[in-house]
């Protein structure tokens, strides 16, 4: 089966790299995968009964800002601290290979594409990035970058300590530029943009080129899912779906039943072989 999928790679003109939450996990990041996976990162979250979906919510910004900053504040600094694993620079490495280009389409929030060397124009994040912040009240301000804010954290509580992030025009509470559950003011410019760069990218894709390598996305929120198996129908792309769990896909694609890191370095073994 690698083997097929070395040839696959060595063999296309553009590379369309889909990427979830599992990406990270092999990058040491906690799986927020099910309430379990989720209390095992953040034990004070358990203790209170807060599930992942409780905690991602854009009311604590404005009920408890420092009990909502203290969940993205740990992650913002998690983010930061955690080095990208070494299959992105392989992904990479291929991708800058293809005569078509290629293109990162990601749910993750981690920024770690950018972090591994992906340019910015290449990548779109679907959901934001906690690198990112925007203004609580929706004021004029554009959207900031967060690399000036270090937030510190009581971790038996979870919250943040003052000063807060605030929005550098009115000096309201910022939020991370995220796309939350129940979210109706997410500011989506940034990823409006970063939709136009992809679109174009797309435009030039030939039918039949394209190979559509996913990593770690499951089906809690299946949006990476479901645009690998879109834009697969729509190019006649080949989609390459690794995730531990749920991997299944449809023929002629190919589904493969392990972690990202170590499937992608044997694969990488046996191109650099052939």
């Amino acid at each position: 089966m690698l083997e097929k999928v070395a040839e696959i790679i060595s063999n296309t003109n553009a590379i369309l790299i889909c990427a979830g939450a599992g990406m990270g996990v092999d990058s040491g990041l906690p799986d927020f995968r099910g309430n379990q996976g989720f209390w095992k990162a953040y034990p004070p979250y358990a203790e209170k009964g807060l599930s992942f979906v409780d905690m991602a919510n854009p009311s604590w910004f404005h009920s408890d800002p420092e009990f909502a900053w203290g969940f993205y504040g740990h992650r913002l600094e998690l983010y930061r601290n955690t080095p990208p694993h070494k299959g992105f620079d392989i992904l990479l490495n291929w991708a800058k290979s293809k005569s078509k280009g290629y293109f990162v389409f990601t749910s993750n929030v981690d920024g770690h594409f950018q972090k591994a060397g992906f340019p910015d124009q290449n990548i779109i994040e679907i959901h934001g990035s906690i690198h990112h912040l925007q203004c609580l009240k929706s004021c004029s301000q554009n959207i900031f970058s967060a690399q000036e804010y270090n937030i510190s954290i009581d971790e038996t509580t979870m919250r943040a300590q003052n000063p807060l992030p605030t929005c550098p025009s009115c000096h309201s509470i910022a939020r991370p530029n995220i796309l939350m559950f129940g979210d109706w003011s997410w500011d989506t410019s940034r990823q409006e943009s970063q939709m136009h760069n992809y679109q174009n990218w797309l435009s030039g894709i030939e039918k039949n080129k394209l190979t559509i390598i996913e990593c770690g996305a499951g089906t809690g929120v299946p949006t990476v899912r479901y645009e690998s198996e879109r834009i697969a129908k729509h190019y006649s792309g080949m989609v390459i779906r690794i995730n531990v769990r749920e991997s299944q896909i449809s023929s002629p694609h190919i589904s493969i039943s392990r972690g990202a890191l170590d499937t992608i370095i044997d694969i990488d073994q046996l191109i650099i072989r052939n």
